[in-house]
Protein backbone atom coordinates (compact mmCIF):
# COMPACT_ATOMS: atom_id res chain seq x y z
CA UNK A 1 0.00 0.00 0.00
CA UNK A 2 1.21 3.41 -1.14
CA UNK A 3 1.49 5.95 1.41
CA UNK A 4 0.60 9.45 1.49
CA UNK A 5 3.62 11.91 0.26
CA UNK A 6 3.36 15.39 1.30
CA UNK A 7 5.22 17.94 -1.09
CA UNK A 8 8.56 18.02 0.63
CA UNK A 9 8.87 14.59 1.34
CA UNK A 10 8.30 13.57 -2.07
CA UNK A 11 11.01 16.17 -3.05
CA UNK A 12 13.47 15.15 -0.84
CA UNK A 13 13.53 11.63 -1.63
CA UNK A 14 13.76 12.23 -5.39
CA UNK A 15 16.42 14.21 -4.96
CA UNK A 16 18.23 11.89 -2.11
CA UNK A 17 18.52 9.16 -5.88
CA UNK A 18 19.92 11.78 -8.11
CA UNK A 19 22.46 12.92 -6.05
CA UNK A 20 23.47 9.51 -5.47
CA UNK A 21 22.89 8.47 -9.10
CA UNK A 22 25.23 11.52 -10.06
CA UNK A 23 27.94 11.53 -7.11
CA UNK A 24 31.62 11.73 -7.87
CA UNK A 25 30.52 12.53 -11.31
CA UNK A 26 29.91 15.78 -11.85
CA UNK A 27 33.16 16.53 -13.46
CA UNK A 28 32.96 14.11 -15.92
CA UNK A 29 34.31 11.06 -14.13
CA UNK A 30 38.04 9.98 -14.09
CA UNK A 31 38.23 8.88 -17.55
CA UNK A 32 39.12 5.38 -16.72
CA UNK A 33 36.21 3.66 -15.17
CA UNK A 34 35.08 0.77 -16.82
CA UNK A 35 31.85 0.65 -18.35
CA UNK A 36 29.57 -2.07 -17.53
CA UNK A 37 25.73 -3.26 -18.34
CA UNK A 38 23.69 -6.46 -17.34
CA UNK A 39 21.95 -8.49 -19.95
CA UNK A 40 19.88 -11.49 -19.90
CA UNK A 41 21.21 -14.51 -21.35
CA UNK A 42 18.58 -15.79 -22.70
CA UNK A 43 19.09 -19.05 -21.65
CA UNK A 44 18.48 -19.62 -17.56
CA UNK A 45 17.13 -15.92 -16.32
CA UNK A 46 20.46 -14.87 -14.54
CA UNK A 47 22.16 -11.91 -15.26
CA UNK A 48 25.12 -11.64 -16.90
CA UNK A 49 27.62 -8.69 -16.87
CA UNK A 50 29.16 -8.02 -20.32
CA UNK A 51 31.71 -4.92 -21.18
CA UNK A 52 30.43 -2.29 -23.31
CA UNK A 53 33.72 -0.51 -23.27
CA UNK A 54 34.39 1.15 -26.73
CA UNK A 55 36.84 -0.19 -29.20
CA UNK A 56 39.29 2.05 -30.94
CA UNK A 57 39.18 2.50 -34.40
CA UNK A 58 42.32 3.60 -36.36
CA UNK A 59 42.08 6.79 -36.60
CA UNK A 60 41.94 7.03 -32.97
CA UNK A 61 38.39 7.70 -32.17
CA UNK A 62 35.93 5.05 -30.79
CA UNK A 63 34.21 2.70 -32.94
CA UNK A 64 31.72 1.36 -30.82
CA UNK A 65 29.10 3.81 -29.36
CA UNK A 66 27.12 3.64 -25.95
CA UNK A 67 23.95 5.74 -27.01
CA UNK A 68 21.18 5.74 -23.28
CA UNK A 69 17.66 5.73 -24.28
CA UNK A 70 14.58 5.31 -22.07
CA UNK A 71 11.79 3.01 -20.99
CA UNK A 72 11.02 0.44 -23.72
CA UNK A 73 7.36 1.60 -24.05
CA UNK A 74 8.15 5.41 -25.03
CA UNK A 75 9.30 7.01 -27.68
CA UNK A 76 13.14 7.22 -26.96
CA UNK A 77 13.92 3.61 -27.20
CA UNK A 78 12.73 3.07 -30.58
CA UNK A 79 13.72 5.82 -31.85
CA UNK A 80 17.35 5.33 -30.87
CA UNK A 81 17.20 1.89 -32.72
CA UNK A 82 16.54 3.86 -35.75
CA UNK A 83 19.06 6.45 -34.92
CA UNK A 84 21.53 2.97 -34.61
CA UNK A 85 20.60 2.20 -37.80
CA UNK A 86 21.14 5.04 -39.91
CA UNK A 87 24.22 5.86 -37.82
CA UNK A 88 25.72 2.29 -38.73
CA UNK A 89 24.77 2.45 -42.12
CA UNK A 90 26.04 6.01 -43.11
CA UNK A 91 29.18 5.53 -40.92
CA UNK A 92 32.22 3.12 -38.74
CA UNK A 93 30.49 3.17 -36.07
CA UNK A 94 28.46 1.08 -34.07
CA UNK A 95 25.45 1.88 -31.55
CA UNK A 96 24.54 -0.15 -28.67
CA UNK A 97 21.40 1.64 -27.33
CA UNK A 98 20.33 0.50 -23.56
CA UNK A 99 16.97 0.85 -22.23
CA UNK A 100 17.74 3.00 -19.28
CA UNK A 101 14.51 5.48 -16.61
CA UNK A 102 15.77 8.05 -18.90
CA UNK A 103 16.69 11.61 -18.78
CA UNK A 104 17.95 12.57 -15.28
CA UNK A 105 19.60 9.07 -15.15
CA UNK A 106 20.89 8.80 -18.65
CA UNK A 107 22.41 12.56 -17.43
CA UNK A 108 24.32 10.51 -14.67
CA UNK A 109 25.64 8.40 -17.56
CA UNK A 110 26.96 11.34 -19.58
CA UNK A 111 28.39 12.93 -17.05
CA UNK A 112 30.58 9.48 -15.93
CA UNK A 113 31.49 8.63 -19.18
CA UNK A 114 28.90 5.42 -19.15
CA UNK A 115 26.98 6.69 -22.65
CA UNK A 116 28.32 8.10 -25.59
CA UNK A 117 24.86 9.89 -26.38
CA UNK A 118 21.92 9.67 -24.93
CA UNK A 119 18.00 11.33 -25.34
CA UNK A 120 16.95 13.68 -22.16
CA UNK A 121 14.63 16.15 -22.55
CA UNK A 122 15.96 19.94 -22.79
CA UNK A 123 14.49 21.23 -19.20
CA UNK A 124 16.63 18.66 -17.46
CA UNK A 125 19.27 19.36 -19.47
CA UNK A 126 18.94 23.24 -18.56
CA UNK A 127 18.97 21.50 -14.52
CA UNK A 128 21.86 19.15 -14.89
CA UNK A 129 24.16 21.93 -16.67
CA UNK A 130 23.23 24.59 -14.33
CA UNK A 131 23.19 22.73 -11.49
CA UNK A 132 19.62 23.94 -10.53
CA UNK A 133 16.27 23.46 -10.74
CA UNK A 134 16.44 19.91 -9.20
CA UNK A 135 17.76 18.52 -5.98
CA UNK A 136 19.37 15.74 -7.64
CA UNK A 137 21.52 18.51 -9.63
CA UNK A 138 21.33 21.45 -7.16
CA UNK A 139 25.00 22.72 -6.08
CA UNK A 140 25.83 19.84 -8.58
CA UNK A 141 25.99 21.23 -12.34
CA UNK A 142 27.34 18.05 -14.47
CA UNK A 143 29.73 20.48 -15.89
CA UNK A 144 30.45 17.83 -19.07
CA UNK A 145 27.25 18.02 -20.42
CA UNK A 146 27.01 19.37 -24.00
CA UNK A 147 24.14 19.58 -26.80
CA UNK A 148 23.86 17.88 -29.83
CA UNK A 149 20.71 18.57 -31.20
CA UNK A 150 16.92 18.95 -30.13
CA UNK A 151 14.15 16.49 -32.03
CA UNK A 152 10.56 16.71 -31.23
CA UNK A 153 8.63 18.11 -28.55
CA UNK A 154 8.06 15.64 -25.51
CA UNK A 155 3.84 15.65 -24.45
CA UNK A 156 2.83 15.64 -21.43
CA UNK A 157 0.09 13.28 -21.26
CA UNK A 158 -2.00 12.36 -18.24
CA UNK A 159 -3.56 8.81 -18.65
CA UNK A 160 -5.93 7.99 -16.89
CA UNK A 161 -9.17 5.48 -18.09
CA UNK A 162 -12.56 6.45 -18.71
CA UNK A 163 -14.09 4.47 -15.47
CA UNK A 164 -11.73 6.45 -12.94
CA UNK A 165 -13.77 9.49 -12.62
CA UNK A 166 -11.10 11.48 -13.54
CA UNK A 167 -12.18 13.92 -16.01
CA UNK A 168 -10.25 17.62 -15.15
CA UNK A 169 -6.85 18.02 -13.44
CA UNK A 170 -8.82 19.29 -10.51
CA UNK A 171 -9.92 15.17 -9.74
CA UNK A 172 -6.28 14.33 -9.59
CA UNK A 173 -6.04 15.64 -5.95
CA UNK A 174 -6.49 12.56 -3.72
CA UNK A 175 -5.76 10.24 -6.25
CA UNK A 176 -3.57 7.90 -6.80
CA UNK A 177 -0.60 8.44 -9.43
CA UNK A 178 1.98 6.84 -10.81
CA UNK A 179 4.70 9.61 -11.62
CA UNK A 180 7.01 7.91 -13.45
CA UNK A 181 10.35 6.02 -12.66
CA UNK A 182 12.14 7.04 -9.60
CA UNK A 183 14.15 9.78 -10.77
CA UNK A 184 12.83 10.60 -14.49
CA UNK A 185 12.39 13.35 -16.38
CA UNK A 186 8.89 12.34 -16.49
CA UNK A 187 8.73 12.24 -12.44
CA UNK A 188 10.30 16.00 -12.72
CA UNK A 189 7.66 16.95 -14.84
CA UNK A 190 4.89 15.09 -12.87
CA UNK A 191 6.45 17.09 -9.44
CA UNK A 192 6.24 20.67 -11.27
CA UNK A 193 2.94 20.11 -13.05
CA UNK A 194 0.87 18.82 -10.16
CA UNK A 195 2.41 21.79 -8.16
CA UNK A 196 1.26 23.84 -10.49
CA UNK A 197 -2.16 22.91 -10.89
CA UNK A 198 -2.31 22.59 -6.83
CA UNK A 199 -2.62 19.42 -6.21
CA UNK A 200 -0.75 18.49 -2.94
CA UNK A 201 -2.74 15.27 -1.70
CA UNK A 202 -2.02 12.62 -3.59
CA UNK A 203 -0.72 8.61 -3.09
CA UNK A 204 2.70 8.44 -5.49
CA UNK A 205 3.99 5.29 -7.40
CA UNK A 206 7.03 5.12 -9.12
CA UNK A 207 7.17 3.08 -12.54
CA UNK A 208 7.72 3.21 -16.23
CA UNK A 209 4.22 3.34 -18.07
CA UNK A 210 4.69 -0.58 -19.10
CA UNK A 211 4.11 -1.51 -15.73
CA UNK A 212 1.75 1.76 -15.28
CA UNK A 213 -0.47 0.29 -17.79
CA UNK A 214 -1.07 -2.56 -15.85
CA UNK A 215 -1.81 -0.65 -12.78
CA UNK A 216 -4.55 1.38 -14.55
CA UNK A 217 -5.66 -1.80 -15.94
CA UNK A 218 -6.23 -3.06 -12.02
CA UNK A 219 -7.94 -0.20 -10.80
CA UNK A 220 -4.36 0.01 -8.41
CA UNK A 221 -3.92 3.78 -9.70
CA UNK A 222 -6.28 6.68 -10.95
CA UNK A 223 -3.72 7.94 -13.07
CA UNK A 224 0.00 7.97 -15.09
CA UNK A 225 2.28 10.20 -16.01
CA UNK A 226 3.87 9.71 -19.44
CA UNK A 227 6.31 11.89 -20.74
CA UNK A 228 6.56 11.26 -24.74
CA UNK A 229 6.01 12.24 -28.48
CA UNK A 230 2.85 11.00 -29.52
CA UNK A 231 1.71 8.49 -30.20
CA UNK A 232 3.62 6.60 -27.22
CA UNK A 233 3.66 3.21 -28.48
CA UNK A 234 2.38 2.06 -24.76
CA UNK A 235 -0.54 4.26 -24.35
CA UNK A 236 -1.43 2.98 -28.08
CA UNK A 237 -1.27 -0.44 -26.67
CA UNK A 238 -3.60 0.74 -23.85
CA UNK A 239 -6.36 2.41 -25.73
CA UNK A 240 -6.57 -1.46 -27.71
CA UNK A 241 -8.05 -2.78 -25.05
CA UNK A 242 -9.45 0.22 -22.75
CA UNK A 243 -11.32 3.10 -22.94
CA UNK A 244 -7.97 5.78 -22.49
CA UNK A 245 -8.53 9.47 -21.41
CA UNK A 246 -6.26 12.24 -21.55
CA UNK A 247 -6.73 14.72 -18.84
CA UNK A 248 -6.88 18.13 -20.44
CA UNK A 249 -4.24 20.87 -19.23
CA UNK A 250 -5.93 24.09 -20.90
CA UNK A 251 -7.01 27.65 -19.72
CA UNK A 252 -5.61 28.64 -16.26
CA UNK A 253 -4.24 25.25 -15.73
CA UNK A 254 -2.25 25.88 -18.62
CA UNK A 255 -1.11 28.57 -17.90
CA UNK A 256 -0.05 28.03 -14.18
CA UNK A 257 2.25 25.29 -15.56
CA UNK A 258 3.73 27.48 -18.17
CA UNK A 259 4.11 30.21 -15.21
CA UNK A 260 6.18 27.66 -12.91
CA UNK A 261 8.67 26.90 -15.82
CA UNK A 262 10.02 28.20 -18.71
CA UNK A 263 10.57 25.19 -20.46
CA UNK A 264 7.01 24.15 -21.39
CA UNK A 265 4.91 25.25 -24.22
CA UNK A 266 1.64 24.31 -25.48
CA UNK A 267 0.58 21.19 -27.16
CA UNK A 268 -2.23 19.55 -28.40
CA UNK A 269 -2.69 15.60 -29.05
CA UNK A 270 -4.78 15.44 -31.85
CA UNK A 271 -8.14 13.32 -32.34
CA UNK A 272 -8.20 9.69 -33.19
CA UNK A 273 -4.59 9.22 -31.26
CA UNK A 274 -5.11 6.95 -28.52
CA UNK A 275 -9.11 6.81 -30.03
CA UNK A 276 -9.89 10.09 -28.80
CA UNK A 277 -13.21 11.42 -29.52
CA UNK A 278 -11.73 15.21 -28.99
CA UNK A 279 -8.58 16.66 -29.47
CA UNK A 280 -6.66 17.24 -25.78
CA UNK A 281 -5.17 20.37 -24.75
CA UNK A 282 -1.66 19.96 -23.08
CA UNK A 283 1.97 21.07 -22.98
CA UNK A 284 4.97 19.66 -23.47
CA UNK A 285 8.81 19.89 -23.17
CA UNK A 286 11.77 18.82 -25.61
CA UNK A 287 13.31 16.23 -26.15
CA UNK A 288 16.88 16.49 -27.51
CA UNK A 289 20.63 14.28 -27.92
CA UNK A 290 22.88 15.41 -25.66
CA UNK A 291 26.62 14.10 -25.09
CA UNK A 292 29.43 14.76 -23.30
CA UNK A 293 32.57 16.98 -23.54
CA UNK A 294 34.59 13.97 -23.75
CA UNK A 295 33.83 12.97 -26.91
CA UNK A 296 36.05 13.43 -29.65
CA UNK A 297 34.98 15.90 -32.37
CA UNK A 298 35.21 14.00 -34.98
CA UNK A 299 32.99 11.27 -33.86
CA UNK A 300 29.99 13.87 -32.54
CA UNK A 301 29.99 15.23 -36.13
CA UNK A 302 30.11 12.40 -37.70
CA UNK A 303 27.36 10.70 -35.98
CA UNK A 304 24.93 14.24 -36.06
CA UNK A 305 25.44 14.14 -39.76
CA UNK A 306 24.31 10.86 -40.28
CA UNK A 307 21.30 11.30 -38.65
CA UNK A 308 20.36 14.59 -39.78
CA UNK A 309 21.82 13.77 -43.44
CA UNK A 310 19.59 10.69 -43.55
CA UNK A 311 15.58 11.54 -41.84
CA UNK A 312 14.19 10.11 -44.66
CA UNK A 313 15.05 7.01 -43.53
CA UNK A 314 13.15 7.33 -39.98
CA UNK A 315 9.54 6.64 -39.26
CA UNK A 316 9.65 8.29 -35.58
CA UNK A 317 8.19 12.16 -35.03
CA UNK A 318 9.70 13.20 -38.63
CA UNK A 319 7.48 15.67 -39.18
CA UNK A 320 9.12 17.29 -36.45
CA UNK A 321 12.91 15.94 -36.44
CA UNK A 322 14.60 18.09 -39.12
CA UNK A 323 18.74 20.43 -39.60
CA UNK A 324 16.38 23.59 -39.79
CA UNK A 325 14.48 22.86 -36.57
CA UNK A 326 17.54 21.00 -34.44
CA UNK A 327 18.78 24.00 -32.21
CA UNK A 328 15.34 24.95 -31.81
CA UNK A 329 14.76 24.85 -27.61
CA UNK A 330 18.37 23.97 -27.44
CA UNK A 331 19.06 24.69 -23.87
CA UNK A 332 22.69 24.25 -22.85
CA UNK A 333 25.79 24.99 -25.31
CA UNK A 334 26.86 22.82 -28.33
CA UNK A 335 29.25 20.37 -27.90
CA UNK A 336 32.21 21.22 -31.29
CA UNK A 337 31.06 18.29 -33.02
CA UNK A 338 27.79 19.49 -33.42
CA UNK A 339 28.61 22.78 -33.92
CA UNK A 340 30.63 21.63 -36.88
CA UNK A 341 27.95 20.15 -38.66
CA UNK A 342 25.45 23.05 -38.68
CA UNK A 343 27.69 25.67 -38.67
Amino acid sequence: MARKLDRREFIAATGAVGIAGLAGCTGGGDGDEETTTTEDDGMDGEETETETTTESGGDGTESRLSWHAGGTGGTYFPLSNEFKSVVEANTDFTLQVQSTGASVENVGSLARGNADFALIQNDVAFFAKNGTGIDAFDGNPVENLSGVATLYPETIHIVTLADTGVEQPSDLEGATINTGDLGSGTQVNATQILEALGIEDFTEQNTGFSQASDQLKNGDIDAAFVVGGWPVGAIEELAATEDVHIVPVEGDNRQAVKDAAPFYADDEIPSGTYGLEDPAPTVSVQAMIATNAEQPEATVEAVTEAIFENVDDLTIKTDFISKETAQDGMSIDLHPGAQAYFG
